[in-house]
């Protein structure tokens, strides 16, 4: 083996947080390219993404993962919640991610988490861009150091890219010495249709009221090359009728809205013209339904 392959680094991160504090949008700007969808209501992130940093000899994977918490009333944020806590101990660092000078019960139950995974673990304290007086900072980090959790706490604000090349050389020097898992071009282990799924319901979200967007899913049920252009069909989720008359909106006008913004974004995200058709389909209690949930893709 020689030097060079020596030093090759390559590891897992996981990206863990209770709810709303900025995990997915720390994973897009630490890749330079929007992966995960974002929005400012909790809960935005409801599956494990890979997100694959390479830079020179040092390749992170980030597994962005929902946000944990504890009051889980329906099996789809359960099975959110597992996802999220199941990984912490298959990973080579963990990174929680924390809102500002806010320190709240949510965040303690993250923290019983993370201890328990024994896994190497920084903090990161995001949206510092929004604290006025920086000195407040100071008791936040000599809070955290007094919970001896982490070997380092870095200040951030993710939206702003502030800090990021401090926190990517933290993270790259704890990874393990060995041959990296992707190639160097490649960024996330996602499909093309299920990044697709995620932009439409990031739309949803954005345009939603505060209930609806945690009530419905999108399936992508046609993905096809067709004359040059791409094809997509996708069925929109809904628990209750009157659900579905607000997302469509009077004459259908709300839809058309989200589906000429997803549109604009996949036809950047696949570099061609796209035609897509969006329905709205009502299926009473489906975030707690075992077989409604797997054909949705929440296995």
């Amino acid at each position: 083996m020689t030097e060079t392959a020596k030093q090759t680094r390559c590891g897992y991160v996981a990206l863990v947080g209770r709810p709303n504090v900025g995990k997915s949008t720390l994973l897009n700007h630490l890749l330079r390219q929007k992966l995960a969808i974002t929005s400012r209501k909790p809960q935005t992130t409801r599956h494990v993404m890979l997100g694959v940093d390479t830079e020179g000899e040092n390749q992170a994977i980030y597994v962005d993962t929902p946000g944990i918490h504890e009051h889980a009333d329906r099996e789809m944020n359960r099975r959110m919640v597992r996802s999220a806590t199941s990984v912490l101990g298959d990973v080579d660092l963990i990174i929680v991610v924390l809102d500002r000078d806010q320190w709240t019960p949510a965040d303690e139950l993250v923290m019983r988490h993370v201890r328990d995974s024994g896994t190497p673990t920084l903090a990161v304290i995001n949206k510092v861009d929004q604290i006025r007086q920086k000195e407040t900072l100071l008791p936040v980090i000599d809070r955290l150091n007094r919970l001896g959790c982490f070997e380092a706490i870095i200040p951030v604000s993710a939206l702003k890219g502030q800090g990021l090349d401090a926190l990517r050389r933290e993270v790259f020097a704890r990874l393990p010495e060995q041959p990296h898992l992707f190639p160097p071009d490649q960024v996330t282990d996602q499909t093309e249709k299920s990044i697709v799924s995620e932009i439409i319901r990031e739309k949803l979200m954005r345009r939603m009221g505060d209930e609806i967007p945690h009530r419905t899913a999108v399936v992508i049920e046609q993905f096809a090359e067709v004359e040059g252009r791409v094809d997509i069909a996708a069925d929109i989720y809904v628990e209750r009728s009157g659900q579905k008359r607000i997302i469509i909106g009077k004459g259908g006008e709300k839809l058309k809205l989200i589906g000429q913004e997803a549109r604009r974004d996949i036809e950047a995200l696949l570099d061609r013209p796209v035609m897509l058709r969006l329905w709205v389909k009502v299926k009473p209690g489906w975030t707690n339904s075992d077989a409604a949930l797997r054909r949705m893709g929440y296995d």
